[in-house]
């Protein structure tokens, strides 16, 4: 993995759920921090501990009775707690299972009320052929936004774009409708973000995060696979915005344009 220099010092910083983007965000930062980590694989606990990532077994989907979910023991010292499981997703956004797996979140981290950040996606956004912003669909709109946020006003919610970077490359994929426009973020720009955030004692906001340029995804494969080819005019599609993010925090994306992602 890409070594990817950090701001962070001397702060505890919790992930929970750490998966494929969790993971490369835990390895930027802890050289310089401390971390602490969930997942809900017996078999990667074992793994996240040989990279002193401190994890902890958790699974918030359970409703069973005698499955009892204990108060994280390192809650009291966590400088900043980010959120990168699924509350809800397009298989299973049914308001009953995502009420479940905030209530076994909440008895998790009980009463934290240090910076928050939830990692949620841009499939919040209807399949319209046109620009979204966030004032498109507020927080009270998104039952697993709103529901969070009512226990915790302090979190911050990052509606991340198709991850993309490392392995993840469009040219290795079976992808359908090459002339559709992508928006997609390249995994460096996501803690990079959190970063200035931190820095900036962000309170409750609310930012897409998707690189600047919306390339097609035929245009993508074909850099990547180093082919010619010739740009032809495209519809508008269905773009999500980072104008907010962009102009509020003054960030610059180190990966702007998808077609360059693999560089």
């Amino acid at each position: 993995m890409k070594e990817i220099v950090s701001n962070l010092s001397d702060l505890s910083l919790g992930i929970v759920g750490c998966g494929w983007l969790g993971i490369r965000m835990a390895k930027k930062w802890q050289i310089k921090n401390h971390i602490y980590t969930t997942t809900t694989s017996k078999d990667k606990i074992q793994a996240l501990a040989s990279q002193n990532l401190n994890p902890t077994l958790v699974d918030f989907n359970t409703d069973c009775p005698s499955v009892e979910i204990l108060t994280w023991k390192v809650v009291p010292s966590l400088d900043v707690l980010i959120i990168t499981f699924p509350i809800s997703s397009r298989k299973d956004h049914h308001i009953h299972n995502i009420q479940k797996r905030i209530d076994n979140f909440s008895k998790f981290i009980g009463s934290f009320d240090g910076q928050m950040f939830f990692m949620n996606s841009t499939s919040v956004y209807p399949s319209k052929q046109k620009e979204f912003t966030e004032d498109d669909m507020l927080v009270e709109k998104v039952s697993a936004e709103h529901l969070l946020r009512a226990l915790y006003p302090q979190v911050n919610i990052l509606r991340l774009g198709g991850l993309m970077g490392d392995d993840r490359q469009l040219s290795k994929y079976n992808v359908s409708n090459l002339d559709a426009s992508v928006n997609h973020v390249h995994y460096e720009d996501i803690p990079a973000i959190i970063e200035r955030m931190i820095e900036n004692k962000s309170y409750a906001k609310l930012y897409n995060v998707v690189a600047p340029k919306h390339p097609t995804k035929r245009e993508i494969i074909s850099v990547q696979k180093n082919q010619t080819y010739i740009e032809s005019t495209k519809e508008v599609g269905r773009l999500i915005s980072s104008n907010k993010l962009i102009k509020e925090l003054e960030y610059d994306f180190i990966y702007p344009n998808p077609k360059y992602f693999h560089y």
